[in-house]
């Protein structure tokens, strides 16, 4: 018995170096990187779930159109199209937006913008009737969040920008680029 002891102790003396040589040396296969119809989901379904909800900014439907790569965004309002491959990569900014007016406190509003590459149009904005709304410009698309909602998810606005910026390369848009 106390020779088995030993020697079960000697085999796991001499395989424990090996065990451990390769578990340091072996790395864990690289996570895949998402496809375009994965990132567009998840920024769909962030945008309805995160959608303000005051009547007039809320994202009522999202949809994505994979052959043109424009993503629609509707609301009470109308929609806007945005033509993801035009968008610019290196210029997503978050603000914090307040859109109440004299007559109504509304919920504070979480702004995802990103302008276009110079000479493209980012987006163009349809009313309820669909014809163009020509005052809305067209060099830059802004996505909305409720912000209270939006700070209940960590990391958000991180996710948020590298989805866009990962999708953007994927569509045959500018990709990022560290510019200093």
């Amino acid at each position: 018995m106390i020779r088995r002891t030993l020697l079960a102790a000697a085999v796991l003396a001499l395989a424990l170096p090996f065990c451990l040589a390769q578990t340091t040396t072996h790395k864990k296969a690289a996570k895949p990187e998402p496809t375009e119809p994965e990132l567009a989901e998840y920024i769909r379904g962030e945008l309805l779930a995160l959608s303000p909800s005051d009547g007039i900014n809320d994202n009522t439907e999202v949809s994505y159109n994979a052959d043109t790569k424009v993503l629609t965004v509707t609301g009470p309002q109308g929609r806007c199209e945005t033509n993801v491959p035009a968008l610019n990569a290196n210029t997503p900014v978050w603000d914090v937006y307040d859109p109440s007016d004299t007559y109504r406190t509304r919920e504070k509003l979480l702004r995802l913008t990103l302008v276009s590459v110079s000479g493209k149009t980012a987006r163009t904005c349809y009313d309820q009737q669909g014809r163009v709304n020509s005052l809305m410009p067209t060099n830059r698309a802004r996505f909305l969040f409720s912000e209270s909602h939006a700070d209940e998810t960590p990391g958000f606005q991180d996710k948020m920008a590298k989805a866009f910026k990962k999708l953007i390369a994927l569509t045959g848009g500018s990709p990022e680029k560290d510019l200093f």
